[in-house]
């Protein structure tokens, strides 16, 4: 592992330890630490070897159900599985997908919540035994289990069940002797409002701006200096929230035919500016964008007094952003913030594929055939 390396040859390595990386690193590891230490965990099952399992499992508990990637993460090696006759095939390709993608085929399943929001809590803990969370990001908005927009705080999450989350993930970080920045993911069953244990990204993360805007806490400042030995610059009774900051990817794809990759040279650039406004990226008027890496080319963040005003600033900001040469998701996202189910909190992690994305494919066609 390569933090292992870094330790053994002195160097700092600015992220968690080995230790806690290999603890909760992988799914089904983390699962049986959140179980054992009475985090909520989604009802399922440890390793699943064959469709054999699932479907005794299936038998057992009913469906739907997912098959999950003990190893994995960005939506690889997952399906949803409605039914027995689905059980076979969806094995088949979710542990070939894991394999190919993060040379491990194991997978397990969890039972599948059909009306779920996405929370997640930032977490950042010292190497003096101080661990504090951030409060949550929702980044329900997505599409086959990839993040498209995130945002903060929770439009969904009222005060008590911020502070029980916080508490949850809090507590399975001191229990792995976690070190710097992380992030602890669950689902919330909306039609419950149980919320259940997912999986901790022991890394800084994408949407890691929308902490940042609505705490003020500088993450990656905050890293370096407890990779250094310094403890925490704040307590968990100093932490903030002000207003509302919603990120939105923007990749280089062709959302209305699919999401197809779109790579070539930018021969546009313009980002927008103004109040609020934060554009992290690399690129730039003249920049090739090639076809061998992920599509994400700008993360657009926006912070306001409130979600209205985030929203507000967002749809101008993405207005006002320019980009020549290829496709990008922006018109995307700028139909989702229009959209009465996302301006009234109705959005859950199955929406824009259910509910969304075929309802824009005929507006975005209607469009360029009127042209």
């Amino acid at each position: 592992m390569f933090q292992r390396l870094c330790t053994e040859n002195n160097l700092v390595f600015v992220g968690p330890t080995a230790e806690a990386i290999e603890a909760v690193g992988d799914k089904l590891a983390a699962r049986r630490i959140a179980a054992l230490i009475g985090v909520p965990t989604v009802p399922g099952t440890d390793q699943v070897k064959s469709a054999d399992d699932a479907l005794i499992f299936g038998k057992r508990a009913g469906y739907p159900f997912l098959f999950k990637a003990s190893a994995g993460g960005g939506g690889r090696g997952m399906r949803v599985v409605r039914g027995p006759a689905e059980v076979s095939g969806a094995f088949s390709s979710a542990s070939a997908e894991a394999g190919a993608a993060f040379g491990d085929p194991t997978l397990f399943i969890e039972r599948y919540i059909e009306r779920a929001r996405h929370i997640e809590i930032q977490i950042i803990a010292d190497h003096h035994g101080n661990v504090v969370h951030l409060c949550e990001r929702d980044c329900s908005t997505q599409r086959r289990h990839q993040k498209i927009i995130e945002e903060g705080p929770s439009p969904v999450i009222d005060a008590e069940l911020r502070a029980t989350m916080g508490e949850a993930a809090v507590k399975l970080a001191r229990h792995v002797g976690y070190r710097n920045a992380g992030t602890v993911e669950f689902i919330v069953d909306m039609d419950t409002r149980d919320f259940y244990f997912l999986e901790v990204n022991t890394r800084i993360q994408v949407e890691h701006p929308v902490t940042e805007m609505i705490t003020g806490v500088d993450l990656v400042a905050e890293q370096i200096k407890v990779a250094g030995g310094k403890p925490l610059s704040l307590r968990q009774d100093e932490v903030r929230l002000s207003g509302h900051a919603i990120e939105c990817r923007i990749n280089a794809e062709n959302a209305a035919n699919d999401f197809m990759p779109s790579p070539g040279r930018l021969s546009e650039w313009t980002p927008p500016e103004g109040e609020g406004v934060r554009l992290d990226t690399h690129c730039h008027a003249g920049c090739l964008i090639p076809p061998y890496y992920d599509s994400m080319i700008a993360k657009l963040i926006v912070h306001g007094g409130n979600r209205a005003e985030a929203v507000t600033r967002m749809s101008a900001a993405l207005e006002h952003f320019r980009i020549g040469g290829i496709h990008t998701t922006i018109p995307f996202h700028q139909s989702v913030l229009r959209h009465p189910d996302f301006l009234e909190n109705r959005v859950t992690t199955r929406w824009a594929e259910e509910n969304f994305i075929r309802s824009f494919t005929a507006e975005r066609s209607s469009i360029g055939n009127a042209s």
